[in-house]
């Protein structure tokens, strides 16, 4: 018997035109019924052939990145079971194209899985946003589609902070909080299916001989259904697993992040720890530990006081300028 899970608070009367700063600032996940329930998408989508004739409408003649997988994946966008491979395959096609294909298998049975994933909507579907859109104010999102089948997303996390709107078809999402890394599961950190590192746990069919702490991950877990119109807040690094329930499904999410554009991502900063610190011996890495802790997690206003303002350096508040000098020493150590 898998473990009981909670649901995901709910706000309901969010203006969509103008989302309150708390929202963009989160630290925990939030389900906006009704947030995009007024949009011409989501109203067309009501109907699989209406939602498509609508996106077509806008979709460019570029090539979009499809992946198909074979009916018995059930779904699951994810590594073979023997993790030497992907379960899936990839191909280019025109948006339009790939609509059609979807609405062809709507009524199969055992369809093939189709899944088009963190498209860009401005590239491939100019013009969408216009009467399709939320408010976010000064920040500036990037905002991606969608678009699939009956699919299933294995659980990973975000650096930036995300609002994920369903506008056809049903979602259900699971999310858990970043301390549950342990017992997750996780895949590599180098050879993902989409670019983030995904847990090897099959939600469907829990291996708990296998897989035995992810029962502690499902007490921690909070989970919600999403219809057309609703939309999930997922802050920075919760894992969430996405599971489309329909045989057409259409996602709008929105990306953003609370640090100036010019900071790197801190995965970069973890591949390099475990590059040069990770592998140390004891004595040395907890040296480092200290290190990490005094200059990065701990740092504030007298862990550089001592040291005139012109010598601080790396040590100073960053701002773009200083942020290209550490980027550019860094690039000159790693090319060496």
């Amino acid at each position: 018997m898998p473990p009981a899970v909670d649901a995901i608070e709910e706000l309901h009367g969010i203006d969509a035109a103008a989302l309150p700063p708390e929202l963009l600032q989160p630290t925990r996940p939030y389900v906006l019924r009704g947030l995009a329930a007024h949009w011409p998408l989501t109203q067309a989508g009501a109907s699989a052939q209406a939602g498509a004739a609508y996106l077509k409408q806008f979709a460019s003649d570029a090539p979009v990145t499809v992946s198909v997988a074979p009916p018995q994946a059930d779904g699951r966008i994810d590594y073979r079971p023997d993790l030497l491979g992907f379960g899936f395959a990839q191909q280019k096609a025109p948006l339009a194209a790939v609509l059609d294909a979807l609405l062809h298998h709507a009524d199969d049975p055992a369809p093939p899985t189709i899944y088009v994933g963190s498209t860009t909507i401005d590239t491939w579907l100019p013009g969408l946003r216009e009467r399709n859109d939320l408010g976010f104010g000064a920040v500036q999102p990037l905002a991606s589609i969608w678009i699939g089948n009956r699919t299933r997303i294995p659980a990973h996390q975000d650096v930036p902070d995300n609002i994920a709107c369903v506008v056809a078809g049903r979602r259900r999402v699971t999310l858990f909080p970043p301390g549950q890394l342990r017992n997750l599961y996780i895949g590599p950190l180098d050879r993902t299916p989409a670019g983030q590192a995904v847990s090897l746990v099959d939600f469907a069919a829990p291996d708990y001989d296998r897989h035995p702490d992810f029962a502690e991950a499902m007490r921690h877990a909070r989970v919600a259904e999403l219809g057309p119109g609703d939309a999930v807040l997922i802050p920075s690094m919760w894992w969430h697993h996405m599971q489309a329930l329909e045989s057409y499904n259409v996602l709008v999410n929105y990306w953003w992040r609370q640090s100036p554009r010019w900071m790197d991502t801190p995965m970069n900063a973890l591949l390099h720890a475990i590059m040069s610190v990770r592998d140390l011996p004891p004595a040395q890495r907890e040296i480092w530990r200290e290190a990490f802790r005094h200059y990065v997690f701990d740092a504030d206003a007298q862990t550089s006081a001592h040291i005139p303002e012109t010598m601080r350096g790396a040590l100073a508040p960053l701002d773009e300028a200083r942020a290209r000098e550490l980027r550019a020493r860094l690039l000159q150590g790693l090319n060496r």
